[in-house]
């Protein structure tokens, strides 16, 4: 692990020295020169990513795929997602609105003598090894992505947000970024503030959202894989993760019919937004709180209103193009689409 880190940090030195210090000083942001060397980490973090989906995930996808491709213009939109996402473009304006908001937030928490929570320190001489308190870290975030994935399909003016993740009916390995930018702004909020929270390094924070983006990608991937039957309980796979996205199975919930009483009419079954598979690396939550799939069967993707048309017999569109999609979110938000 010392010698990978040493070898990050070197190239990731040359890129802000080679590349992104000379474009800051010419464009006068030299006052920001800290937070240009922490984007040369994410840039680099995002340029081997986008390698190994290339490399590894995509030739699985031409020898097991679940189904044949036939909309390729919607993965070109996805790939658009991705390379905004993985190349720093989104954590750049993230450097610029949220963090500094937290530094002010968490330094006057520090100022009144409110000190944050180390969680490395837990345990010393165990937790402060750096690859322990990695994976603590990694299964810390990983609790708190399995709520916010449960708030996106619990709470109806979240879902009216996540559910443009949900609306790809072909499946790839770019589909993990395709969402609406203020989903993402929330989600990476709640994360940014319980890395300060924890006392999460920048190096860790960047090294934990790498391995879960990374993940992501070949959860989301058009592969017929599994884990076995203790490997599926250990990761998140492509075939647990799609069953997550499967029209009337990863986002409804059907409640039982409730009898009435004094005569009443009785209740039919309701289907009600939940789902199952809401783990992001860890199926563990999934299983703790009764929300896990284990089926072995890769259905078609994509949400009900898409394929079933309303009373007025209406199909809902969520829009062909990366602005298009935008809007739709903004206007669903907002109950106009």
């Amino acid at each position: 692990m010392g010698s990978l880190s040493g070898w990050f940090d070197g190239v990731q030195q040359w890129l802000f020295e080679s590349v992104l210090q000379p474009l800051m000083f010419s464009l006068g942001l030299s006052s920001v020169l800290e937070t240009g060397y922490e984007a040369a980490g994410w840039l680099l973090v995002g340029l081997l990513q986008l390698a190994m989906i290339v490399a590894v995930i995509g030739p699985m996808q031409h020898l097991w795929p679940v189904e044949p491709v036939t909309n390729r213009a919607t993965i070109r939109t996805d790939i658009l997602y991705t390379l905004i996402h993985r190349l720093g473009v989104f954590r750049l304006a993230l450097f610029f609105t949220v963090d500094p908001l937290a530094d002010s937030l968490f330094g006057a928490l520090r100022v009144a003598g409110i000190s944050t929570f180390q969680l490395d320190g837990v345990w010393p001489g165990i937790t402060d090894i750096p690859w322990v308190s990695l994976l603590l870290y990694l299964v810390v975030f990983d609790f708190v992505d399995y709520w916010i994935h449960r708030g996106q399909h619990h709470f109806e003016w979240w879902w009216r947000l996540h559910s443009l993740h949900h609306a790809q009916q072909q499946m790839t390995m770019w589909s993990d970024n395709r969402n609406h930018l203020l989903d993402d702004l929330l989600r990476d909020t709640i994360l940014v503030v319980v890395a300060q929270a924890i006392g999460v390094a920048p190096g860790q924070f960047i090294a934990i959202v790498a391995i879960t983006q990374l993940s992501e990608s070949f959860q989301h991937a058009n592969v017929r894989l599994w884990f076995g039957h203790w490997g599926e309980r250990l990761w998140v796979s492509p075939r647990f993760h799609r069953l997550h996205h499967s029209i009337g199975i990863g986002h409804e919930t059907v409640k039982p019919a409730v009898a009435a009483a004094d005569g009443a009419k009785s209740e039919g079954p309701r289907v009600v937004l939940g789902g199952h598979n809401f783990g992001v690396l860890l199926p563990w939550w999934d299983m703790l709180m009764h929300t896990a799939n284990f089926e072995w069967r890769f259905d078609p993707t994509g949400v009900r209103d898409q394929v079933e048309p309303d009373a007025k017999g209406r199909l809902r569109d969520y829009g062909q193009g990366f602005w298009s999609q935008q809007w739709r979110g903004v206007l669903r938000l907002f109950g106009k689409a």
